[in-house]
């Protein structure tokens, strides 16, 4: 008899059942047991990690998961970058990076992918990105970079927390691993420097690493990202801060590795790379958006 990915299932492993469906051959519960996760969604694909061979389901957007049968499996969640802030603004932070096992059941599990920070404008701090979520795994998203206005000058709280911004006074970065998790989703931003007229705002924090301080004359730079072999079998970068910008001259710090937009430049799509500081004629560059990677055995 022939059974499921084409393998031969024998009537020792089925059993005939009762009731509404009399006689109709059924898989037996350790059958299911050995046959592992079935799933569909997202973009499917087969990679080799090491000596073993794995299912990988790719969510760039949000979407369903759709489980036959459960079992345990493997998750990369990214959540989407942090906005950078506005005139000699902080970076943004990374969205917030968790990974590692966890069961499934069989159903229909909904997949949340979490946008980039973006839109906040004038003296705002720059928008937080937006949360990702598979099953009972909520990544934060990341906080927004501070502005030159004081009011907003001090780098949002999340996944990672945004830099200062460029204010007189000195600003503090934003917390990162907001709300906690255990091992850490994220890190602290950079403290802006602030003195005279040409402030520079602090890098984003990143998911391995905080971010810089802005010193004179020169933004802070992104904290690193954290890598991951989820996807393709290799280690791919992800969460990476964005580097803060400078008011009026000066060098715009760099993006941290894993999608992290240096001063200027907006996170990468689907790393959730935080979004790089403004300068002083424009608003905060956009948050990368998340990803969400799950695999399992084959």
């Amino acid at each position: 008899m022939i059974g499921l990915n084409g393998g031969l299932i024998g009537k020792k492993n089925l059993y005939k059942t009762a009731g509404s469906n009399p006689g109709v051959w059924t898989l037996k519960e350790q059958v299911l047991t050995k046959l592992g996760v079935i799933a569909t969604g997202g973009t499917e694909t087969f990679v080799t990690d090491g000596p073993f061979n794995y299912k990988v389901h790719t969510f760039l957007s949000s979407a369903s998961l759709v489980v036959s049968n459960g079992g345990a499996v493997d998750y990369l969640v990214v959540a989407g970058g942090g906005q950078g802030g506005v005139n000699g603004g902080g970076g943004g932070g990374a969205g917030g990076f968790r990974t590692g096992p966890l069961d499934i059941t069989a159903g229909t599990i909904t997949v949340t992918v979490g946008t980039g920070g973006s839109g906040a404008t004038g003296s705002a701090r720059g928008a937080e990105g937006n949360d990702s979520v598979f099953d009972t795994i909520t990544s934060t998203g990341g906080g927004g970079g501070g502005s030159r206005d004081g009011a907003n000058g001090a780098g949002g709280s999340g996944g990672s927390g945004g830099g200062g911004g460029g204010v007189d006074a000195p600003q503090a970065g934003g917390a990162g691993n907001t709300p906690s998790t255990s091992p850490s989703q994220g890190n602290n931003g950079g403290a802006n420097f602030g003195s005279g007229g040409n402030q520079c705002g602090g890098g984003g924090g990143g998911a391995s690493a905080v971010g810089s301080n802005g010193v004179s004359s020169t933004g802070g730079a992104g904290g690193a990202g954290q890598s991951s072999s989820l996807r393709t079998g290799s280690a791919v970068t992800y969460a990476g801060g964005g580097g803060g910008f400078v008011t009026v001259t000066g060098t715009a710090g760099a993006g941290g590795a894993g999608g992290g937009g240096a001063g200027g430049v907006a996170g990468t799509a689907n790393t959730g790379g935080g979004g790089g500081g403004g300068g002083q004629t424009t608003n905060g560059f956009a948050g990368g958006s998340g990803i969400v990677v799950i695999r399992y055995p084959v």
